[in-house]
């Protein structure tokens, strides 16, 4: 299994456009030890020439410039992208299907509650049918249910229900529902190597704490240090809790729900511009070395 990390931080990237935090203008000025980020997407392949999209960043198109496997080769007007999977509704995951409208009919993978989301609150559906035929839906079931995905031999998929949060357009939102995010599960058939995906994740509950010792790769939700860290940073009133991501620190955090796993890969993913493990000579991210555990990249390439 062959997987690129498109983007790697939270909605707005880093830097975030509007924002001055210590981390977004010390990246611009040159002072701090960083590199950018575009918002958080993936691609997975079986074998490196098929490509199934975890989510379409708005910042899709400089992702697809920057990765070769993704552009046309074989004829005048081509995609290596056999599809898209949404693991939610939110807008920094959903947009850039609109950047990507010229190649509809596109194959798209939703559950009912991202569907419903994206049909009515936010009506890609219902908008991109203007292109050809527009988007092409494929349910997501979500009872462990493996599924596989159009063109995408070898490896197959299951949807794991996360506790997190709807969208801010949402009807659900603050009062989230089953379908509403999903982390996934995906399993080369040839190999049997295991990546667990699940960029928004509110809490570790017994299921989640079952995939993660069944993965030889976690690529898991990295937002923010501390709960209250846009709070403290005056950039914002949420706490990660409300937003429906768990902080890396702190009893019951991330950092501490990954310990144990020596067998396991362990990557963040959806890094928020605030977090302070972007700048690489930060004490945090040396507490997380030395855990072994890993921060993603844009274009960091992973074999499973």
């Amino acid at each position: 299994m062959h997987i690129r990390v498109l983007g790697s931080a939270a909605g707005g990237g880093f830097p975030q456009w509007n924002c001055n935090c210590e981390n977004c203008s010390g990246l611009r000025s040159g002072t701090l030890n960083a590199t950018p980020r575009t918002q958080s997407s993936i691609a997975v392949s079986s074998d490196g020439k098929a490509w199934l999209l975890i989510n379409a960043s708005p910042d899709i198109r400089a992702q697809l410039a920057s990765f070769p496997a993704l552009q046309p080769n074989r004829a005048k007007r081509d995609t290596s992208i056999a599809g898209v999977l949404l693991i939610d509704a939110q807008i920094d995951h959903t947009t850039g299907l609109l950047s990507l409208r010229e190649g509809c009919p596109l194959t798209v993978y939703c559950t009912d509650s991202v569907y419903d989301d994206l049909s009515n609150g936010f009506p890609l559906f219902p908008m991109l049918t203007h292109w050809q035929e527009g988007l092409q839906r494929r349910s997501i079931p979500l009872q462990g249910i493996p599924f596989t995905a159009e063109g995408i031999d070898g490896l197959t998929f299951s949807a794991v229900p996360l506790n997190s949060n709807a969208p801010p357009y949402s009807p659900r939102r603050d009062n989230p529902q089953l379908g509403d995010n999903i982390g996934l599960v995906i399993e080369d058939q040839n190999t049997g190597g295991r990546l667990f995906y699940a960029p928004g994740l509110g809490q570790v509950n017994a299921e989640i704490g079952m995939e993660f010792n069944k993965a030889d790769c976690l690529l898991v939700d990295g937002t923010l240090w501390t709960d209250d860290e846009m709070q403290r940073q005056g950039v914002g009133s949420k706490t990660g809790q409300a937003m429906g991501h768990l902080a890396q620190s702190g009893p019951g955090g991330m950092m501490e729900e990954l310990q144990g796993l020596s067998d396991t890969r362990k990557i963040l993913i959806h890094i928020n511009n605030t977090n302070p493990i972007l700048d690489e000579s930060s004490p945090q991210r040396a507490m997380l070395e030395q855990q072994g555990i890993e921060v993603a990249f844009d274009g960091m390439n992973i074999n499973i």
